[in-house]
Formats: structure tokens, C-alpha cells, sequence
């Protein structure tokens, strides 16, 4: 059987090699994550847990939904293994204050506007019916099941009019314009799964929250376009297929590199502090 690919697996590939390499083909174990992964994490579980609770007719309050959120923050933080990068955002305090704990603060506190700006725009979340959350769709691009693909949805839902939305959570600061989000790809191969569920000619419409700057972006394709994606995608798997050398990629995305401490590349790169400009690489709990 082929083997199955993912938007993050491609674009570990596009970004850097080597990073594919560690992480796809040797599967080196890592026992870190960045705060920026770590934070979106469970900011996904709150929403998660918050449109169960909606569609079970019930609706907490934003108190509770924050309180929720510190709860599983507290319980899943591990100083030892959240690797904290970008140690810009409290430059201007004096170096005796610019401690672990508050860079951790400061995350927490982006997450919790995040669900805040989320709440206050969407309750009573009855704006359109739940059909999905987390939802992992698998599909094929080819006919002959020679390029497989998956992916977790964060949300599907239809509208009032019968238009299927496909969701997705962003808890990052930086947003796209629109000419970046109609050539996004990960919610578009989406689209081509989602397809299969609720027929071709079903009208989908993909749609992005940047939650910490309260800000939604919607973007559609066409049949012409998902066809050129298909084919795009295709021949991405088959360079990585052949791929032999995974040459290192310096970037400034290296100082959130969970292999920083064994990539060859990494001592011109770690001496560096990531640019603050640069964009960041994106249990069981009771229901509220």
C-alpha cells in the first residue's frame, strides 16, 4: 500500500530536507514541542469541548471556558519539554525579569484572547450546524491509490443555506491577504476529501479564524483549481519519493527546529535569535 501523506508532511519537505528527513524518514523521537504548538493545542481542545457542550444544549460561560483553558494549560505544561524560541515579546523588561515562567505567561495569555475574541463573536454558536470536529478525512488523489493523503479538520459545518464550511483554527499573530489564503493548500486538499462525504457538487466554502486578531479569511475553489492541485501535489510526493540527499534549509525558522541540537546547520542558526518578524511553525477532558 502506498504510503499516506499530510499538508504538514509536504511542507516539512518544502521548508527544509533535512527537518523531513529527521522527522518522516528516520523518525528520530523528539521529547519537546514549541510553546507556540503547546499553546494551540489547547486552545483546539477548548473549542473542541466548547461546540460539544453547544450541541448538547449546553452553553458555558466565558469564565468557564478560561477556567478550563488554565486548567488544562497548568496540567499539560512541562517547562522541560515546551521549548520557548522567540524571547523577543519582553525585551523591554530588564534582564533579571525576562524569565521562563512569564514567556510562558505571555502564551497563555495570547491563548486566552484567542478563545475570548472566539466567544464573544460566536455565542450562542448557533450560527450553522456541527458536522465535525477534529475530523480526520483520508483520500486518494490518483485513481490508482498511488498518492494517499490525510488530515484532522478542525471543524466542518453547514450553513443555514446548505453550504458546507471546513474550519480551521489559527492562533498565531501573523494573518494572510487574501491572495496567500486562495492559494493555500492544506484547506483546499481538504476540500477534495470532504468532497467524497457530501458529493462534488456540493458547495464548500474554506474558511480560516486568526483568533488572536479576531479576523476571519474565506476563500473557495474551483473544479479547475482542485485539478491543478491534485496534479501539484502528485508531483511534490514524487520528488520527495526520489529525494536522496535532503540537503539542510537555514531559515529563520531554525530557532523553533525541534533537531536544532543534531542538524548540522544549527550552530550558525542557534547563535541567532529568531526574527520576530518570522512566523512561527503553527487527554481526556470532561465536557464544559
Amino acid at each position: 500500500m502506498a504510503e499516506i501523506y499530510s499538508h504538514s508532511r509536504l511542507s516539512s519537505f518544502e521548508s527544509c530536507p533535512r527537518k523531513f528527513q529527521y522527522r518522516y524518514v528516520l523518525r528520530i523521537p523528539t521529547e519537546t514541542e514549541s510553546i507556540e504548538a503547546f499553546a494551540g493545542k489547547r486552545v483546539h481542545e477548548v473549542l473542541e469541548r466548547l461546540y460539544k457542550a453547544a450541541q448538547l444544549g449546553r452553553f458555558p460561560s466565558l469564565e468557564r471556558v478560561l477556567r478550563l483553558f488554565r486548567e488544562l494549560w497548568t496540567e499539560h505544561f512541562d517547562a522541560e519539554k515546551v521549548r520557548i524560541a522567540r524571547r523577543d515579546m519582553l525585551e523591554t523588561h530588564p534582564p533579571e525579569e525576562q524569565r521562563p515562567e512569564l514567556y510562558a505567561a505571555f502564551y497563555r495569555q495570547n491563548g486566552e484572547r484567542c478563545l475570548t475574541n472566539y466567544y464573544r463573536r460566536f455565542y450562542p454558536f448557533d450560527q450553522d450546524e456541527t458536522l465535525g470536529l477534529e475530523q480526520r478525512v483520508t483520500f486518494l488523489l490518483d485513481a490508482n491509490g498511488r498518492y494517499r493523503m490525510q488530515g484532522v479538520i478542525d471543524r466542518v459545518s453547514r450553513t443555514r443555506d446548505g453550504q458546507i464550511e471546513i474550519h480551521d483554527f489559527k492562533t498565531g499573530k501573523w494573518v494572510p491577504n487574501q491572495k496567500e489564503i486562495d492559494r493555500d493548500r492544506q484547506l483546499a486538499l481538504y476540500q477534495i476529501g470532504i468532497a467524497e462525504k457530501y458529493g462534488a457538487d456540493q458547495p464548500i466554502r474554506l474558511v480560516w479564524h486568526y483568533l488572536l486578531r479576531d479576523q476571519i479569511r474565506t476563500s473557495t475553489r474551483t473544479p479547475e483549481a482542485l485539478a491543478q492541485l491534485r496534479s501539484e501535489t502528485m508531483s511534490l510526493i514524487d520528488q520527495i519519493r526520489v529525494e536522496d540527499k535532503y540537503e539542510t534549509r537555514p531559515s529563520a525558522l531554525c530557532g523553533w527546529c525541534e533537531f536544532a541540537s543534531i542538524c548540522p546547520a544549527s550552530g550558525r542558526q542557534r547563535a541567532e535569535a529568531p526574527s520576530a518578524t518570522a512566523p512561527p511553525p503553527q487527554s481526556q477532558i470532561p465536557l464544559l
